[in-house]
């Protein structure tokens, strides 16, 4: 990977962009593409669109989502510790001993999740943290000094933890479910343009918002630039560590590749365009069967207004939704590729109805 875009990709992750506030972050991502693209747009939500032909009439989406789990404060005591709801799918049991940063208008307050040692706790006690009882402390002693650093009920915390390669070959942080995804649709934007490609379609470039409660950015927007194709990128779970059911979870490996799914919501004929650009460039990929719905912006957009071609190229990833979510770099890489590879193998008015 090129210095720039390490740079980029390390700038992003380490940034902060909670469910619903994601604007700082999108900041930083349309700065970086901004030279790789002919127009773009911001909507209501925070939702960042790059448009490369944007006088086109067929159109086709690349995407991700840019909003990271997280918390909200929802109860302040007498003695200053602070009780939390969960934005997001955030899971309590990786919560105490972590340091987080509460967002105010004042700025960042640090603190931490307390818990009782080991030696103290009752045995009723000596239970999984769960939402009602892990708590923050902020280093205030009474709800008066809390308000007083600028802290109230809606108050957004986000973890401190950052980026690292680990063993040169993983990399580790927070937020990588998807900023990642955000980070490889940019990528995808930049060789375009630094390898003089010429599309025979208008490319929209999504970083949508709020996907982690339900895919609402994405359902905005894909109302908004109705396309006719969209591939979208997200992470799907590795599932060779420990505590992995296999036969239902499927096996999946990082670093063997980007993951195609199957399932209802994706387009048979755009996903076996993917697998045969896949084989064509020779980059390896694995495949991965959905149920009803593939839990991403996938659903969102192939079933908005009249139907569009959607297909979902998942990027494995270990320990989701905890602050050391971890990808392998050749993977990266390889979902960039068959991105931009595929993009080069649709034609205008590419036509994937299973019959006419």
């Amino acid at each position: 990977m090129r210095q720039e875009s390490f740079d980029f990709l390390q700038k992003y992750l380490n940034n902060p962009s909670p469910t619903g506030f994601e604007k700082e972050g999108q900041k930083i991502w349309l700065d970086y593409i901004r030279p790789y693209v002919d127009d773009y747009f911001v909507d209501t939500y925070g939702t960042v669109v790059g448009v490369i032909n944007p006088e086109a009439q067929y159109k086709v989406v690349i995407e991700a989502h840019a909003d990271e789990i997280s918390y909200f404060v929802n109860y302040i005591t007498k003695e200053g510790y602070l009780y939390l709801r969960r934005n997001g799918g955030s899971d309590p049991l990786v919560a105490p001993s972590k340091r987080v940063n509460i967002h105010t208008a004042k700025g960042i307050v640090k603190a931490v999740f307390g818990w009782p040692a080991i030696h103290v706790r009752k045995v009723e006690q000596d239970k999984a943290p769960t939402i009602e009882t892990v708590f923050l402390d902020c280093g205030a002693s009474s709800a008066e000094e809390v308000e007083q650093m600028g802290i109230h009920v809606g108050s957004v915390v986000t973890f401190e933890d950052e980026f690292m390669v680990m063993n040169d070959k993983f990399y580790v942080g927070r937020a990588l479910d998807n900023r990642v995804g955000g980070f490889m649709i940019a990528e995808v934007a930049r060789m375009l343009k630094e390898n003089g490609k010429t599309l025979p379609f208008g490319l929209y470039i999504v970083n949508a918002v709020q996907e982690e409660i339900g895919l609402r950015g994405a359902e905005m927007v894909a109302h908004r630039i109705n396309p006719d194709v969209a591939i979208i990128t997200d992470v799907t779970h590795d599932t060779q560590s420990p505590m992995y059911e296999k036969k239902t979870s499927g096996d999946i490996f990082c670093g063997k590749g980007p993951v195609i799914t199957y399932g209802p919501a994706v387009q048979n004929n755009l996903r076996d365009l993917i697998i045969e650009t896949a084989r064509v460039a020779e980059i390896p990929f694995q495949r991965a069967a959905a149920t009803r719905a593939t839990g991403t912006d996938t659903d969102a957009f192939a079933y908005s207004g009249a139907g569009v071609a959607a297909a979902l190229i998942s990027l494995p990833l270990k320990y989701m939704h905890t602050t050391v979510e971890t990808v392998h770099r050749d993977d990266v890489d390889s979902v960039i590729r068959l991105i931009y590879e595929t993009l080069l193998r649709i034609e205008d008015a590419h036509d994937f109805r299973y019959f006419s």
